[in-house]
C-alpha cells in the first residue's frame, strides 16, 4: 500500500519547494488540453454531487417519464445514479493516473495504486471536505485555468488560420506587383497577426500550458479522492458494496436520521471512523476524522476480479451495458425513439408545416413493429373522425399530455449523447444528464406504445387541421 502520509498533493498546503529547473522541465505544454478536458470532466463529476444537484436527482425521479417508463423504485434509481457517477470517475482517475506517470511526487507517479487502494485501504483526508473553503478555492482555481486553456486553444485555432492567410498573400504577392494600397492592407494584417500572436503567448502563460504535471495532477488528483468520499456518503445507503457512515459515537438522532434513507435489504460494510461532509442530506460532526473504505468492487455492475489497473475499466461502459433488451437502450433504438418524439414534439405546432417528405422521413424512422401498431391504430381513428370530428380535441389534450412526460425523456437522450460525442472537444463543468433520465433504460412496450399514441394523435390533429399528414 501506497503511504499516504509522504504524499504532499494531499495536504491542505500546496508544496512549492521544488525547483526552478524542475519545474520547466516538468511543464504541461501541448499536454495542457487533455488535462483541460479531465479537468473539466472532474468538476463536472463534484458540482453534480452538491447538495442542490442531488435534491434535483431525486425531484426527477418522481417525474412521471422516469417513475413510468424506467421504474418508481428510488433505491434501483439512485443505484443507476450512483453506477455511473463511479464509471465516469473511474475514467478520469485512470486519465489522471496516465498523467500522473510525467509526474516526480511518487504518489501521483503511481497514482492508479493510491486510486485502488482509496477503495481498500486508509487515508487522512484531514480538512479536505467537501464543500469546504479550502476545496472551492481550489476548484475555482481550476475553472479559471480550463477557462484560460480554452481561451488558448482558440487563440491558438486564429493564428493558425491567420498564418495560413499569411502564407497565401505572401504567394500572392509574389505573384504580383504591389502597389500602395496592398501595403497598407498587408501592414493591417501584420499588426493583426502579431496582436494575435501576443494573445497566445499570455493565454500560454496562465493557462494550463505552463503548469507543471506535479501541480496540476495535484490539484486533480486531491478532487478525485473527494468526489469518491462524497459518493460514498450520498450513495452509500443504497449500494451494498460502498462504505457508509459508521453510527458509532453518533446521537441517536443522527442514527435515526441515517436509518430513515437505508434500504432495509443494505448490508453494510463496518467502518472504523466516520466519513465527514459539511454539506449533504447525511448529519455531520464537527470534527475532520480518518477515513476508510472497504469497497472491493467500484460498481455493481463490475466482476469481483476486475481492478482499477485494467483497461477494460476505461472502455467497457458496462452501466450503458446493463440495459436489458426489453429496454429501449438495450434495443439500441434509445437515439432514434428520442429523434421521433422531438420530430413530433415539432410537428404538433400548428404554424409548422407538414409536407408529404417529412411525412415519409418520421414514418421511416420507425422500426417495423411499430409502423404495423402505427398503421392499425390510425386506420380505426381515421374511421372513427369521419363519423365524431370531436375526437380531435380529445386527441389533442392527450398528445398535449404525453408530450408533457415524454418530450423531456427525449431531450435527455439526445443531450446525453451530445455530451459524450462532445467531451473529446469541449471543456464544459456543468453537470451531465444522467442515464437514467434518458430513454436507455426505459421499458420498451411502454415507449412503443406511448409513441404510437403520439403518432396517431398528431395525424388526427393534422387531418383536423386541413394539412398533409393524413394523405397516406
Amino acid at each position: 500500500m501506497v503511504g499516504f502520509a509522504r504524499m504532499g498533493w494531499l495536504s491542505t498546503t500546496d508544496n512549492n519547494k521544488s525547483s526552478k529547473i524542475s519545474d520547466e522541465a516538468n511543464k504541461m505544454g501541448i499536454l495542457a488540453f487533455e488535462t483541460a478536458k479531465i479537468m473539466s470532466r472532474l468538476l463536472c463529476l463534484y458540482k453534480s454531487l452538491s447538495d442542490s444537484e442531488i435534491s434535483k436527482l431525486k425531484t426527477e425521479m418522481k417525474s412521471r417519464g422516469v417513475a413510468y417508463l424506467n421504474s418508481k423504485d428510488e433505491g434501483f434509481l439512485l443505484s443507476l445514479a450512483c453506477a455511473e457517477r463511479l464509471e465516469d470517475l473511474d475514467k478520469a482517475a485512470a486519465a489522471v493516473a496516465r498523467l500522473g506517470h510525467k509526474c516526480n511526487d511518487f504518489g501521483l507517479n503511481r497514482f492508479d495504486l493510491v486510486y485502488t487502494d482509496l477503495k481498500l485501504g486508509i487515508i487522512d483526508f484531514g480538512k479536505l471536505e467537501y464543500g469546504s473553503k479550502e476545496i472551492e478555492k481550489r476548484v475555482d482555481k481550476m475553472e479559471k485555468l480550463i477557462n484560460a486553456t480554452s481561451g488558448l486553444y482558440a487563440a491558438l485555432e486564429n493564428l493558425t488560420e491567420l498564418e495560413i492567410s499569411e502564407r497565401k498573400m505572401k504567394q500572392w504577392k509574389e505573384r504580383k506587383a504591389s502597389g500602395q494600397l496592398q501595403k497598407v492592407n498587408l501592414d493591417m494584417f501584420n499588426q493583426r497577426l502579431e496582436q494575435q500572436r501576443k494573445q497566445v503567448r499570455q493565454f500560454r502563460e496562465i493557462s494550463l500550458w505552463s503548469q507543471t504535471f506535479d501541480k496540476s495532477v495535484g490539484h486533480m488528483a486531491r478532487i478525485v479522492c473527494i468526489i469518491y468520499a462524497r459518493i460514498c456518503l450520498v450513495f452509500g445507503p443504497y449500494i451494498p458494496v460502498l462504505p457508509f457512515l459508521s453510527l458509532r459515537n453518533m446521537r441517536s438522532s443522527q442514527q435515526k436520521e441515517i436509518l430513515k434513507v437505508q434500504p432495509e435489504n443494505c448490508l453494510i460494510e463496518p467502518i472504523r471512523e466516520q466519513i465527514i461532509s459539511r454539506s449533504g442530506p447525511i448529519p455531520t460532526t464537527s470534527k475532520p476524522t480518518l477515513v476508510r473504505f472497504y469497497s472491493r468492487k467500484s460498481i455493481f455492475f463490475l466482476c469481483e476480479d476486475e481492478g482499477f489497473g485494467s483497461e477494460k475499466l476505461a472502455k467497457n461502459n458496462r452501466v450503458f451495458h446493463a440495459a436489458g433488451p426489453s429496454t429501449v437502450g438495450g434495443s439500441g433504438l434509445a437515439l432514434r425513439y428520442a429523434n421521433v418524439i422531438t420530430l413530433v414534439e415539432k410537428y404538433s405546432n400548428p404554424s409548422e408545416a407538414v409536407d408529404v417528405n417529412s411525412r415519409e422521413n418520421l414514418y421511416q424512422m420507425l422500426p417495423g413493429n411499430l409502423k404495423r401498431t402505427v398503421r392499425a391504430k390510425l386506420s380505426r381513428n381515421l374511421k372513427c373522425m369521419d363519423e365524431d370530428e370531436s375526437l380531435a380535441e380529445g386527441w389533442r389534450d392527450a398528445l398535449k399530455h404525453i408530450m408533457e412526460w415524454l418530450a423531456p425523456m427525449a431531450h435527455n437522450t439526445i443531450n446525453w449523447q451530445l455530451a459524450r460525442n462532445l467531451e473529446k472537444t469541449k471543456f464544459d463543468i456543468k453537470p451531465s444528464v444522467l442515464l437514467l433520465q434518458t430513454l436507455h433504460y426505459s421499458d420498451k412496450e411502454k415507449t412503443e406504445a406511448a409513441i404510437a399514441d403520439i403518432l396517431v394523435g398528431l395525424s388526427c390533429i393534422c387531418k383536423c387541421e386541413n394539412r398533409q399528414w393524413s394523405e397516406s
